[in-house]
């Protein structure tokens, strides 16, 4: 690789960005008159940049060593829980839980997660009310619908207004699904 007049070999992308950056500075500043202005604002783009170019994001680096040390345990429980004894005691490995852990972690896991959920949806249902009560029909938000208002007969742009949102009642609601289906 190139070596630089500071000594340090170029071997990453953040380096030569760095290396360039002071060249161009020591450029601005040997220039002459204006050399104050351009490092100026060399020097505040430069500290822009470098806060987007100072590293992965630490969330990227938490989710990198998550997954990894994920394969790693799944490959460290599978080979615990398939290689037989002799090829682990083979290997220099004397320690380790007793087999029947391996079904019973996973069951157990397993249970929890199904008996959280059941939980969870019982709390739900013991929380909501029942069909009958009034609750499920009005509560502090319900809106009454206006009463129509005597218009005059000529007055055709009032009676084609939008009316203010209401909440339908009832008896409304019970009269067109469950009412006459004579008509």
């Amino acid at each position: 690789m190139e070596e630089l007049d500071d000594g340090y070999s170029v071997n990453s992308p953040r380096r030569v960005l760095s290396f360039s950056k002071t060249k161009n500075r020591k450029r601005t500043t040997t220039r002459g008159g204006s050399s104050d202005f351009l490092h100026h604002h060399t020097s505040t783009r430069s500290s822009r940049h470098t806060s987007s170019v100072s590293g992965p994001k630490p969330s990227e680096v938490y989710g990198f060593v998550g997954s990894i040390t994920t394969i790693v345990a799944t490959v460290i429980f599978l080979a615990w829980a398939y290689v037989p004894e002799p090829w682990l005691h083979s290997i220099g490995i004397s320690y380790y839980p007793n087999r029947y852990w391996a079904l019973a972690v996973p069951t157990y896991c397993m249970v929890a997660i199904v008996l959280g959920l059941t939980f969870y949806i019982g709390l739900n249902f013991i929380s909501t009310p029942s069909t009958t009560s009034m609750s499920m029909v009005f509560d502090d938000f319900t809106r009454e619908a206006a009463d129509d208002v005597n218009l005059a007969p000529g007055d055709q742009q009032q009676q084609e207004a939008i009316k203010p949102i209401s909440d339908i009642p009832i008896y409304k609601i019970n009269d067109l699904m469950f009412g006459d289906s004579k008509g």
